[in-house]
């Protein structure tokens, strides 16, 4: 069982900065693949970044790529995503999530744990 616990967020002007924090609960947080993913109102929750269990691997969304980068410390339970570059379109909330496993890391629906979500809102 992971619980996950999302920090960070708020209101930044655009081409600003801010970094999300995922606190992790359990034991076995290392040995599990973390995404970042995103819903703004009105839309579906969309993938962001993903790390895998060592943080020896990562992808990005296109939307992101560049600005945006995941990491994690599993010595002290965390995960990061730092954000710059900020664009009004990366308002939304944000979810940091886990998952044992690593095929269809963009598919939300195969990650089994989440967090409550932050909200992020970028003034242009």
């Amino acid at each position: 069982q992971v619980q996950l616990v999302e920090s960070g967020g708020g209101l930044v002007q655009a081409g600003g900065s801010l970094r999300l924090s995922c606190a992790a609960s359990g034991r076995t947080f290392g040995t599990y693949a973390m995404g970042w993913f995103r819903q703004a109102p009105g839309k579906e929750r969309e993938f962001v970044a993903h790390i895998n269990w060592s943080g020896s691997n990562t992808i990005y969304a296109d939307s992101v790529k560049g600005r945006f980068t995941i990491s994690r410390d599993n010595t002290k339970n965390t995960g990061n995503l730092q954000m710059n570059s900020l664009k009004s379109e990366d308002t939304a909330v944000y979810y940091c999530a886990a998952r044992p496993t690593t095929a269809n890391i963009k598919d939300a629906s195969k990650y089994d744990y989440w967090g409550q979500g932050t909200q992020v809102t970028v003034s242009s």
